[in-house]
């Protein structure tokens, strides 16, 4: 279980991961806020889609960096 930070998690903004193993690419876009729940929501780029949204930190803790 990934334990989700009480200050603003350290991030390196620009840098690639992915959905999972084998999902598509996505690129950390800035430092994000936290939720109502406590949760850090970063905000993301698809790279594909171009599509921007906020992801959940303690999932993206677990994806793998883009090789």
């Amino acid at each position: 279980m990934t334990t989700v930070p009480k200050a603003a998690p350290n991030l390196p903004i620009g840098k690639i991961k992915t959905f999972g193993k084998q999902g598509p690419y996505y690129e950390i876009t800035g430092i994000g806020h936290q939720g109502e729940d406590g949760e850090w929501m970063i905000p993301i780029r698809v790279v594909e889609s171009g599509e921007e949204l906020n992801y959940r930190y303690s999932r993206l803790a677990l994806d793998p960096d883009a090789s």
